[in-house]
């Protein structure tokens, strides 16, 4: 046993089976049979996904296996690294990264590739024999040239190869350097782990660091999470409730604009990486589309999404950040300054990973809000190598915060709602757990609304549409004025229903101030009507129209007085009721037949949402599908087996090509149709060129044998003059 398929068709089934556990991407689809298997197994995607996989001491000992010329042993391997070796190399070979074979264990192929020609920073193996011993009486010159060598990159500069100074002529005469260049030396791996003491690393990273940071009570672990799980739910929320009012314009090459990034921010009361990370939520869950306008907006979806329990709202977030293969903490980064929130840059393969790894630390250590010093070290012990790992520790503690954000964590510590998410529990206990909703408020002197806790939803919209929120908190703070009452008038609400609305709503009576606002701002609502010429402006009263035509601050609309009672614009009505309201005016849009248009424009996109791909990781099929997989292996085997034997045996058959008389041809044929059996016959094709073909001939007809072809599987028709002969197989 000398290959690596070789190998495989010799364990059992719960070999396989650990196999693919730990390597799904081997069985995504399942392979026909173990051949194919091989071929992916030693692919350096899937061979790059198994090293991800590595903790550092895991990695250590196959840095050292791929130091070593094959075959190798456990011996001396742990000559290279430390005795604990032997079950690291056990849990190598289950994952295929080694594989025994009759003189020894070897590594599949492309294996030293992936990992790169230099592993620990070795060189390449010395092409000539050696004498290592001379290396303890060498000149101090050569000492200092093998220092900065030793420990890799093995290669170095010198000034000219024909005079490179005493110490390194020393080290080339005795083969202990050898030339690239004109400038370049190496150092052959031999050299450099004699140099080493016979070991291949410094420091051998056998055990796992320890995780240090603050431990927290469970119970304020898990208010400080049921809070955040409110207000990650409240957020989502508003920003659906903003867009589906105030829909936000996609940037012509994807994503949100920074302009847009800012208003929401402010809307939200939260900085602009936590916006990001909102929007990408409600993104991921396809609770926002982009319509063809490129307008940003909530989906059909949205509706659906509010019309669940809380719990189920919570699960359907954090299922897709768990996960999406994109990082929203990209947005807003110095590195990364063109970088847009929804937009296509965000995806980072080892997202994901990283992402599941930090969580798994946490599960592993409960009770602990980790210190970022020890978290670092034990992530980068845990996953030394990964793909992009530059950027490991910056999405480890994206991760962390994101967390936080969603309600996993409180405190910094995993939640018992966390726990439960991640074993996939039921986390219906966060119903019963968050605050309950209130359905009043306490209306104050000074024009504002305090809700004492989460409003019930009917009342929340309602109140949106009247009031801006001016603090969050365990309290809600709302103000009224003149424009968030203007605004409840633009959504079809008259005076009369916002005083019965706040009446009803408030424990407290309404302050008279806040009376006269909506009173009066109904008073003059609609007084001033805007319409399309681009647009008009229609008011009875002309001294407003004459206050208008003489008011600088609307200039740029370039108003012409048509009428004693009509102003006509160029501009868009939009653009000339938004600088109206800019200017301190209150007007009102008007319809084609004079109606003045108001009601709910709570808007929703018409276009199917399309959530962001997942970009990298495979997920573990369950253990069903993995028996059925291996029992897809072993048929697919026999499979190839036996046709294996049947091409042999053709081949055979086949020899030589069959020649025959045409008399002898047409007995033969006529013969083999009686009896039902297979022929070998020579056919020359339209080139003149002859072939072997195996038939089963049916009968004879118009100069034609009419036979099922082996090769294809159907029956055509071979010409009889162009059989050159027939044989039995």
């Amino acid at each position: 046993m000398r290959s690596f398929s070789d190998y495989l068709r010799s364990v059992d089934d719960a070999a396989l089976l650990e196999l693919f556990s730990k390597r799904p991407d081997l069985v995504v689809p399942v392979p026909p049979d173990v051949a194919s298997l091989a071929v992916r197994a030693c692919s350096p995607p899937s061979l790059a996904r198994a090293i991800d996989s590595l903790n550092q001491w895991q990695f250590q000992v196959l840095e050292a296996a791929a130091a070593l010329n094959e075959p190798f042993s456990t011996k001396s391997v742990a000559g290279l690294t430390d005795k604990s070796c032997s079950s690291v190399l056990d849990y190598l070979i289950s994952i295929g990264l080694i594989y025994p074979s009759n003189d020894g264990m070897r590594l599949p192929s492309q294996l030293r590739d992936v990992l790169g020609n230099e592993p620990a920073g070795l060189g390449p193996a010395s092409m000539v024999k050696v004498k290592l011993s001379e290396l303890d009486d060498a000149p101090a010159d050569a000492k200092r040239a093998l220092e900065r060598l030793v420990w890799g990159p093995p290669r170095g500069s010198i000034g000219d190869i024909k005079n490179p100074g005493p110490g390194v002529a020393w080290l080339l005469e005795k083969k202990f350097l050898v030339p690239l260049d004109q400038r370049t030396v190496i150092l052959p791996r031999e050299v450099a782990i004699y140099c080493r003491g016979g070991k291949i690393h410094k420091h051998n990273f056998i055990n796992a660091p320890q995780l240090t940071g603050a431990t927290r009570n469970k119970d304020q672990i898990d208010l400080a999470s049921i809070a955040n799980i409110s207000t990650v739910l409240r957020w989502v929320e508003e920003l659906l409730n903003f867009w589906a009012q105030e829909p936000a314009d996609a940037l012509r090459a994807g994503g949100l604009g920074v302009r847009d990034l800012k208003i929401i921010s402010n809307h939200l009361g939260v900085d602009e990486s936590c916006t990001a990370f909102i929007t990408e939520l409600a993104y991921l869950t396809s609770l926002i589309s982009i319509d063809a306008d490129d307008r940003i907006m909530p989906s059909n979806k949205f509706d659906i999404w509010l019309m669940q329990t809380p719990a189920d709202r919570w699960r359907v977030l954090a299922s897709a950040w768990l996960i999406t293969s994109r990082a929203s903490g990209l947005v807003g980064r110095a590195e990364a300054k063109n970088v847009a929130a929804l937009g296509p840059e965000l995806d980072r393969v080892n997202a994901a990973r990283v992402r599941a790894l930090t969580l798994t630390i946490l599960k592993e250590n409960p009770g602990t809000a980790p210190d970022s010093a020890s978290f670092n070290s034990l992530l980068a012990w845990r996953a030394p190598v990964r793909r992009n790992s530059s950027m490991q520790e910056e999405l480890a503690a994206w991760s962390l915060r994101e967390a936080e954000w969603l309600g996993i964590t409180g405190q910094g510590a995993l939640s018992t709602y966390g726990l439960t998410f991640l074993d996939g529990g039921d986390t219906s206990l966060i119903n019963d757990d968050l605050p309950k909703t209130v359905d009043h408020i306490l209306i104050q002197s000074d024009n504002t609304a305090i809700a004492p806790g989460p409003l019930e939803h009917e009342v929340s919209q309602q109140l949106a549409i009247m009031a801006d929120i001016e603090s969050r908190g365990g309290a809600t703070v709302y103000r009224f004025s003149e424009v968030t009452i203007r605004r409840a008038l633009d959504h079809g609400k008259t005076g009369d229903e916002i005083k019965a609305f706040l009446v009803k709503t408030s424990k407290t009576p309404m302050p008279q101030p806040l009376e006269y606002l909506i009173a009066d701002v109904a008073k003059k609502h609609g007084k001033l009507r805007v319409g399309n010429t681009s647009s008009f402006l229609r008011c009875e009263d002309t001294a407003l129209i004459a206050q208008i035509m003489n008011d600088k601050k609307v200039e740029i609309l370039a108003l012409r007085r048509i009428a004693p009672e009509v102003i006509v614009s160029n501009h868009d009505a939009v653009d000339v009721m938004r600088v109206l309201r800019e200017a301190g005016y209150l007007p009102a849009a008007e319809s084609a037949n004079g109606l003045i248009l108001t009601g709910t424009r709570s808007s929703r996109a018409q276009t199917k949402p399309r959530p962001p791909r997942i970009v990298g990781e495979i997920e573990t099929p369950d253990i069903d599908m993995l028996n059925a997989a291996i029992r897809a292996i072993r048929t697919g085997e026999k499979s190839s087996h036996k046709q294996a034997h049947l091409r042999q045996v053709a081949n055979e058959a086949l020899g030589a090509l069959p020649r025959t008389t045409a008399n002898e041809t047409m007995d033969l044929v006529n013969k083999y149709i009686l009896e039902e059996k297979s022929l070998s016959i020579g056919y020359a094709d339209n080139n003149g060129a002859v072939t072997h073909r195996i038939i089963d001939p049916i009968r004879v007809s118009a100069g034609a044998v009419i036979a099922r072809d082996h090769a294809t599987g159907e029956v055509q028709s071979f010409r009889i003059p162009r059989i050159t002969g027939v044989a039995a197989l």
